[in-house]
């Protein structure tokens, strides 16, 4: 590989822990989510790799170094040789935990600067697509989590509740609607008592399919009576914690 001086250098934030995000570089069918149906990798040292990109046209490469979950290096050339040969670029990742997740550092180098131009905002996309898949994978059971919040709301044994929102839910929880402003299930638990008590025979239900991107979901429910009829709807803005948990709500009425 000749000296390579001109980069792409990118940083981007994604929501899951870094041996999760990992397994999207080692794992061939992982691989190709953010690639295009086809890519293939064979994740080792000295590994062939394919990239099959949705219009047709392939990039090959070797891979460099791999070092679980922290860094991941492979060369990138086009297999037509146009405008990077085989061989002829450098891509390396470096995956550090953080708040959010997973902080990603991409560096991409080159040996020519006007063909580095071309990739900025190509790995902006790319980088893009990728954080989105992950955390598709992440948070595939939202559905099922906005479904059991609005269960636990109904549950009227305090213990059973406490398990119920302990096994989705992280314990700092953030709550937010018009009737509500709490921090952490400590506080959480005796609102919705409270919430029983003066809203008698009232539960939420969710309305259509979860709309999620990036570890934060739109939930549209109603608030029904014991005998189905509406209270009011809303919607629900729900982010998840890097392992999948819920983090915090804000509810909001429409009526």
């Amino acid at each position: 590989m000749t000296s390579l001086s001109h980069r792409v250098d990118r940083i981007i934030a994604v929501g899951a822990v870094p041996e999760t995000v990992f397994r999207f570089f080692t794992d061939a069918a992982r691989w190709a989510t953010w690639w295009g149906a086809g890519s293939t990798i064979d994740a080792r040292p000295g590994g062939r790799l394919l990239i099959r990109y949705p219009d047709g046209t392939e990039a090959t490469g070797e891979v460099l170094e791999i070092l679980a979950p922290e860094r991941f290096a492979f060369s990138f050339g086009f297999v037509s040789g146009t405008p990077i040969p085989a061989g002829g670029s450098r891509v390396t990742i470096r995956l550090e935990p953080h708040q959010t997740g997973t902080r990603l550092h991409l560096l991409h180098e080159f040996d020519d600067e006007a063909v580095r131009d071309e990739f900025v905002q190509g790995w902006r996309y790319q980088l893009s697509l990728f954080s989105n898949v992950v955390s598709d994978e992440v948070n595939a059971g939202a559905a099922g989590l906005a479904d059991a919040w609005f269960e636990a709301w109904r549950e009227p044994d305090p213990a059973v509740r406490a398990q119920a929102l302990g096994r989705i839910a992280v314990p700092d929880l953030r709550f937010r609607d018009r009737f509500s402003s709490t921090e952490g299930l400590g506080e959480l638990l005796p609102h919705i008592s409270a919430a029983q008590r003066f809203m008698p025979g009232i539960r939420m239900e969710r309305r259509g399919d979860v709309r999620h991107c990036q570890g934060t979901a739109l939930v549209d429910w109603a608030a029904l009576t014991g005998d189905g009829q509406e209270r009011g709807v809303g919607t629900s803005v729900f982010v998840f914690a890097p392992d999948g948990r819920i983090d915090s709500v804000v509810g909001f009425w429409k009526r």
